[in-house]
């Protein structure tokens, strides 16, 4: 299969890429580095990539910023964050991509446990994150060509704790190797439509 990784250096994306990368021809995708570079927060890059690489048998999202504020002080801007990145980007990096997917081809995108489980500075990633969630199980009835549709909802990621562990106090963490097997489900397997909830016992 030939897989496309946004994110793919990332702790998430590059265990991602350790995991397809044997078997299948994958693609890795940054915004500054990698095999190709692409900014989802804007149309014409997720555009421009496609048109280079033509078509594929799958896509995956493992990035998507989000600003950290309290509500009381959350700006427009730090709003637009999110809205523009972990929101819209994947939005658009569906619509635009779903165009170059083979048949039964399949999209990957990533939420977060926080749609599920408030956290202090946390309402624009909870708002975001749910929002994302609902817009894959509603698009999912109308893909073409049998492309199917998943997002992977994680918690907070054991190699990260050093830098947001203090916004999950008594959360249970994952291994990234670990969570980037629900990324591979999505992949080979043959739901759709579904959150792959990346976390229990929170």
């Amino acid at each position: 299969m030939k897989i496309l990784v946004i994110g793919a250096s990332g702790t998430i994306g590059s265990q991602v890429v350790n995991a397809l990368s044997t078997a299948h021809d994958v693609i890795r995708a940054n915004h500054s580095s990698g095999d190709i570079k692409i900014d989802i927060t804007k149309a014409e890059s997720i555009q421009s990539v496609f048109d280079e690489i033509g078509y594929l048998d799958a896509i995956i999202c493992a990035t998507g910023n989000i600003a950290f504020n309290a509500f009381s002080e959350l700006s427009r801007q730090e709003w637009d964050v999110g809205i523009n990145s972990r929101l819209m980007g994947q939005v658009n990096l569906t619509q635009i991509g779903s165009k170059y997917l083979n048949d039964g081809g399949s999209i990957t995108l990533t939420s977060g446990i926080i749609a599920d489980y408030p956290i202090a500075y946390g309402s624009s990633a909870a708002t975001l994150n749910g929002a994302i969630e609902h817009f894959v199980k509603a698009v999912s009835v109308e893909l073409p060509n049998s492309i199917r549709i998943n997002v992977v909802s994680p918690t907070v990621v054991t190699e990260s704790l050093a830098i947001y562990g203090d916004y999950f106090p008594g959360f249970n963490s994952i291994n990234a190797e670990d969570l980037a097997q629900f990324y591979v489900r999505s992949v080979l397997g043959v739901e759709t439509g579904q959150t792959f909830k990346a976390f229990a016992g929170n």
